[in-house]
């Protein structure tokens, strides 16, 4: 999709032309609302690389072509049920130079500083956008990722600035969108996603009780076993997390529209399970998440 002369001119402008980021920000036509005229919100998620998770599947670096990544972004862009990105700076504005963000819901990620498989990985400090910048460029909201780790004091760090950050985007009226993740340490200290009922639950309930007003701010929850259990902790508004992929696309769509049926629950936040699937077609696996999505609202085209 990205022509050899769509690159040239990015990298150009990304060397000479710096002031054309901002530029690009200002003239971004937003959309009026987050939720889209079915009541529903679908986005693509890009923001892994900052964080250094650049592995999907066997391929340890399937992200680390910036090129490939944006080429299937718009890809999935191209799709008109796919709302908008979420994404760190550099590839929000990579996006915005390439002309594929207008009426499209940007949701900027705030926290990238628990690289992968670093000794520090659960103090996962802000490093990204801050709620003033999103403000200030015109974004629709922030992410934040908020691992839960009982052992590990990191967590307290990530507490705190999630929860500030949630107020502060608060304070612009906009989205804070809080990713709660309970994990523990393996024999190998190696860190493992806690997917029951009771673990889910309760970093839902953490995670909705963060900042000075929970007015703006909605849950990025992974699709659980049980949907009605977690689902039910809080009233605020969730989307489902597409969460690293398993071997058969299938079951990863079974699983989210088991979850999409929740009232609570307003749509899909995925990335690399639709970015890289095993096909290699985007446009497929988009066009599928979307009717999955659909079928589970009852959305008739």
């Amino acid at each position: 999709m990205i022509t050899d002369g769509q690159w040239r001119e990015l990298l150009w402008r990304r060397a000479e032309d710096p002031g054309s980021i901002r530029r690009a920000y200002q003239s971004r036509k937003r959309r009026n609302s987050l939720l889209n005229g079915k009541s529903t919100l679908f986005l693509v998620a890009a923001d892994h690389p900052a964080r250094g998770a650049l592995g999907v599947g066997g391929d340890p670096l399937a992200m680390a072509d910036r090129r490939s990544l944006l080429d299937r972004l718009l890809t999935a862009l191209a799709n008109p049920a796919v709302d908008g990105v979420l994404g760190t700076p550099d590839v929000i504005e990579d996006l915005l130079l390439l002309d594929g963000l207008n009426e499209r819901v940007v949701i900027g990620s705030m926290n990238r500083g628990g690289l992968a498989g670093a000794d520090w990985e659960i103090d996962d400090r802000f490093t990204a956008y801050d709620a003033s910048s999103i403000a200030t460029f015109g974004l629709d909201g922030g992410k934040m990722l908020l691992r839960l780790v009982d052992s590990d004091p990191g967590t307290i760090p990530t507490l705190e600035g999630c929860a500030r950050a949630v107020t502060e985007l608060a304070e612009h009226g906009l989205m804070a969108m809080v990713e709660p993740l309970p994990y523990k340490r393996d024999h190998n200290d190696k860190l493992v996603l806690q997917k029951d009922a009771a673990a889910l639950s309760r970093a839902s309930a953490v995670a909705a009780g963060l900042g000075a007003t929970s007015a703006y701010t909605w849950l990025k929850l992974p699709a659980p076993n049980e949907p009605e259990v977690v689902l039910d902790t809080t009233a605020l508004p969730a989307l489902v997390l597409g969460g690293v992929p398993s071997a058969n696309p299938e079951d990863d769509l079974a699983s989210w529209g088991r979850s999409l049926r929740h009232p609570t629950v307003r749509g899909l936040v995925v990335g690399r399970a639709l970015l890289y699937p095993p096909d290699g077609d985007v446009a497929a696996a988009v066009a599928a998440a979307a009717e999955i999505l659909r079928t589970a609202k009852g959305i008739t085209v």
